[in-house]
């Protein structure tokens, strides 16, 4: 594509260099770009090199080396070379969006794109959205926190959102493919670093908004502004403003008020009936979810495998994107029902025992408040939880969620969970912090042996050993949650990655006790 397209639409301030531009912008000696790249090192000869300042590195560095790996022309935010073509913008991220949807045909504009964003509950949705899409005959690709998946392929996603570069590159593969509707998670740090710009989405879809991340926006009222400009700003504009719907989960106070800020199409859900879509919940227990659900163009019954209130919500939202898309309730029901098991989320760990035990990405105070009230409401036997709180990661919420576990759960064990630089034990110290307010019992790992009485805590800071001290620790019919990493197959301790899959522990654990059971082990209960 030669330079002077795939600026389109950009904001240049000013072009310089070698080749001879006139006043309005390029004059008679335009350049072809045969790539694009934010990374120096891809960089090949004839490409085009946005510098991007990041929190670690900044692009602007790196000029230099773009040159001597043959770029063409490159974009800054400010002028600092000379002898090349260089040209200035305002903000090279939100230049990067608009160059890299433009370089590979505007791709977003020719998909039907659902935009998921939300605290909790994300992936979940994206899952039931995915399987009501497919289920109504449409060729479907999701861009979330477990996977890129589209064409009977699927890719690891090093975050939820990818950079604005390679989003238009997923999205034009996906059209290439014969993809024609996409799920995609919105984070809050794409929204804030404009990874989405020029991707133009159809639907909207907000699940809630609780403390998280405020390691990065620093304050609830900076992370809430990210989050709502996937409404006030990305569904207004572009080609497809005239169009776009939002689905709002009124049950959160957020979702309230930008349901009263927003002009667009809305569509609200939430438990009661003066919201658009609203559930009748016959039953609700571990094996999943059964009702009738009210929307617009009819009711209709439900079963689902996904158990709790939060994932009622989940539903709902999903249930309310193909509502705005105008699909059949026979679809929307049936892509629901298919939905049996969500990656890392409220994932029942199967084993032969009569243990119930969860893997849960939970992660948050809300998240871990949500999935445990879910599960206090469908058990009256002892709910153990296993926990900790990732290292250089928002510290206010480490007491919080000490005590959250330590008022809904009957015992507590606090661990680690990608402590990255910080020592464990300083981050469990912190978690204590709201534990011991509660005054609960502090447990050692031998004093379980013959049961527990109290409901208490018990710190173990290896991992492996607080799940098995947990799922040990545990009797007939009681439930077993293993929260904070759920669909993650790794723990980062200092500067080191190592496998860990929390469900691939759980069922060793299980395995072997199963295997002392058959034995008469008497310590096995």
């Amino acid at each position: 594509m030669n330079l002077k397209e795939l600026l389109h639409d950009t904001g240049v301030l000013e072009i310089t260099g070698k080749a001879d531009h006139s006043s309005a912008g390029f004059g008679g000696n335009d350049i072809e770009i045969t790539s694009i790249h934010y990374r120096s090192q891809d960089v090949k000869p004839g490409g085009l090199f946005i510098a991007v300042p990041g929190h670690v590195a900044d692009g602007h560095d790196y000029i230099d080396q773009a040159l001597e790996r043959g770029a063409s022309a490159v974009v800054v935010e400010r002028q600092n070379q000379k002898g090349s073509v260089i040209i200035r913008v305002e903000n090279t991220r939100i230049a990067m969006g608009k160059i890299s949807s433009n370089f590979f045909g505007r791709p977003s504009e020719e998909l039907t794109i659902v935009g998921i964003t939300g605290t909790n509950g994300k992936t979940t949705t994206a899952y039931l959205v995915e399987n009501i899409l497919i289920t109504s005959g449409f060729k479907t690709g999701v861009i979330g926190t477990i996977s890129t998946r589209y064409d009977g392929k699927e890719y690891n996603n090093p975050v939820t959102t990818p950079e604005s570069m390679d989003l238009q590159k997923i999205l034009a593969d996906m059209r290439d493919r014969g993809i024609t509707h996409v799920v995609m998670e919105v984070s809050s740090h794409a929204l804030d670093l404009n990874r989405v710009e020029n991707c133009w989405i159809d639907i909207g879809v907000f699940t809630n908004l609780t403390q998280d991340h405020l390691d990065y926006h620093k304050d609830m009222d900076t992370y809430w502004a990210c989050k709502k400009r996937l409404f006030t700003d990305i569904l207004m504009k572009g080609p497809k403003k005239n169009r776009t719907i939002a689905v709002i989960n009124c049950n959160d106070p957020k979702g309230e008020e930008l349901y009263k800020t927003l002009s667009i199409d809305r569509i609200t859900t939430g438990h009661s009936s003066d919201n658009m879509l609203w559930p009748k919940i016959s039953s609700s227990s571990l094996d999943g979810i059964t009702g009738t659900i009210i929307t617009p163009e009819g009711e209709f019954n439900f079963k689902s495998s996904l158990a709790g209130k939060h994932n009622q919500e989940n539903i709902l939202s999903a249930a309310g994107v193909g509502i705005a898309l105008g699909l059949p309730i026979t679809g929307i029901k049936t892509g629901l029902e298919k939905t049996d098991r969500v990656p890392g989320r409220l994932e029942r760990v199967e084993s032969t025992s009569d243990v119930f035990l969860y893997v849960d990405y939970a992660h948050t105070p809300d998240a871990l408040k949500n999935v445990l009230s879910s599960l206090k409401s469908i058990t009256d036997r002892k709910i153990i939880c296993v926990f900790g709180c990732g290292g250089d990661r928002d510290k206010k919420k480490r007491p919080q969620m000490g005590e959250i576990a330590a008022r809904l759960c009957d015992l507590s064990i606090i661990t680690s969970d990608n402590p990255r630089s910080e020592p464990p034990m300083l981050i469990i110290e912190e978690i204590l912090r709201g534990t011991k307010k509660t005054g609960i019992k502090r447990y050692r790992a031998e004093d379980l042996e013959n049961g527990m009485k109290d409901k208490g805590y018990l710190v173990e800071p290896d991992r492996k050993k607080a799940i098995q001290t947990g799922i040990t620790a545990a009797c007939s019919g009681d439930t077993v949650l293993i929260a904070g990493k759920g669909h993650e197959t790794y723990q980062i301790i200092g500067d080191t990655t190592i496998d860990f899959d929390d469900r691939k522990e759980a069922k060793k654990v299980m395995k072997l006790l199963c295997g002392l059971s058959a034995e008469g082990n008497d310590t096995v209960k």
